[in-house]
């Protein structure tokens, strides 16, 4: 059910549908969202029975309609707390409060994977429920859907839209058509702004953005970034050591491909590299369609490639997953060196891990635990530095990445120890869902600090 993890999620019956299931049936049952992959919930009887029928194999109906889509939630219990994953039924709308207040109403439109909309107004925000990633029109239409609901429940009419700076998101040309002003947030700022805002505090943070890709201010695909700041003003301080990705957004559901970048980038070679033509290769070498990347997600999509033999993916993250539930013991990192380069940003450097992930002596399992070590120690590493340079002492954790319980609870012991205070979102996701109340965030600091 779900091979290679070493946990599953469960949830008890929340309708007295599922009582009766569950006492006919006298047993577990294993349950899914009723939707295409990567598509919000179907809501429409007629349009289930049409789209899923190759699927289910039965349909139990109601006469009743769905008027909002809303996803069950959920949530993953890492270190002392429970964090969400994705929220939905029971938990969102979700309102929360921004330390600035706003002349005029916004629309936050989040980013293009695990979308939600915000709406802000005054000093209030409200989160959507999960919709879903936004790589169809019917994922279109249930997010202008959900945005217009939203506005209609509250009242409120958005006077201004903020969106992600990349501008082949869907959500962003979508910003473009509205008719009013429009704000761009860029990705990772706005994945800090999320944590620093549900934990409004004096002084400056140092938040960490680990995530797959996002455009950064540079053009190239950010992912693994540490940034000083607040709100409205950030900097960016440290990051990964930057390599090219051959196929660019293929290598979310072909690992390998950031597996032998890595090696690539180093002079040599990955001998389980799926390119018999040799064509990725050669794109490399010429720079065709290989975007330059500092994406953590990226290492841990080619550490999972090398140690668990998982070129390709079948789901979003398969391989990270897989990778972090081989895990069983602490073990001492290795240190990656930790150097400015000539933009002043210091980098941490992948490269002396790759030998040891890559080599096959070691049981995977101890590579696996070598890797999640020494990630966490980068996060430490940099943390360190800038304390010595500026002396901040309050750390958050934002992206995709720190949803991996054995990083992330490394990472906060490791800090912890170490004097500084650590903050994990706890009321929304650390992942793009949380995009959306970043960029409500970044722009009501913005305005508040013009």
């Amino acid at each position: 059910m779900a091979p290679g993890l070493s946990e599953i999620g469960v949830f008890l019956p929340y309708s007295p549908l599922h009582q009766l299931l569950l006492d006919a049936l006298d047993g577990p049952v294993v349950a899914t969202s009723g939707n295409i992959s990567g598509e919000p919930v179907l809501t429409d009887n007629s349009e289930a029975l049409h789209r899923m029928s190759d699927i289910a194999d039965v349909f139990l109906q109601h006469d009743r309609p769905i008027v909002r889509p809303a996803d069950d939630p959920v949530f993953r219990r890492i270190g002392r707390q429970l964090c969400p994953i994705r929220i939905g039924r029971g938990c969102a709308p979700r309102e929360l409060t921004l330390p600035w207040r706003q002349s005029q109403p916004t629309l936050a439109v989040g980013g293009h994977m695990k979308g939600t909309v915000a709406l802000s107004w005054d000093d209030r925000v409200v989160v959507s429920p999960h919709i879903g990633e936004m790589d169809s029109p019917r994922s279109l239409d249930v997010f202008a859907q959900v945005a217009a609901d939203l506005q209609a429940l509250y009242g409120v009419q958005a006077k201004r839209i903020v969106c992600d700076a990349h501008p082949g998101y869907t959500t962003h040309r979508w910003a473009r058509t509205q008719g009013v002003p429009v704000i761009e947030a860029w990705h990772h700022e706005a994945h800090a702004s999320a944590v620093a805002a549900e934990f409004p505090r004096d002084g400056e943070w140092l938040v960490f953005a680990w995530d797959g890709v996002g455009l950064g201010r540079d053009g190239t695909l950010w992912g693994g970034e540490a940034f000083l700041g607040r709100p409205g003003s950030w900097q960016r301080f440290a990051s990964l050591r930057p390599f090219r990705l051959p196929g660019g957004d293929k290598a979310g559901r072909e690992p390998w491909r950031s597996a032998a970048a890595l090696h690539w980038e180093c002079g040599t070679h990955w001998n389980a590299t799926p390119d018999p033509d040799g064509l990725a290769r050669a794109a490399w070498r010429q720079h065709v369609n290989c975007p330059s990347t500092s994406a953590a997600g990226r290492l841990f999509d080619a550490a999972a490639a090398i140690i668990c033999d998982m070129p390709t993916a079948s789901f979003e993250a398969q391989g990270p997953m897989v990778l972090e539930a081989m895990c069983r013991d602490s073990v001492e990192p290795m240190h990656l060196p930790l150097d400015a380069r000539d933009d002043g940003i210091l980098r941490s450097d992948w490269q002396p891990l790759l030998g040891v992930i890559a080599d096959e002596s070691l049981e995977p399992a101890r590579r696996a635990e070598l890797f999640h070590a020494s990630m966490a120690g980068v996060v430490l590493d940099q943390a360190l530095a800038a304390r010595r340079q500026h002396a901040v002492t309050q750390v958050g954790l934002g992206g995709g990445v720190f949803q991996n319980r054995v990083l992330a609870e490394r990472v906060i012991e490791l800090l912890e120890d170490a004097g500084f205070e650590v903050y994990l979102p706890q009321t929304l996701p650390c992942n793009d869902a949380a995009l959306s109340f970043g960029q409500a965030a970044e722009a009501a600091a913005r305005e508040a600090t013009s």
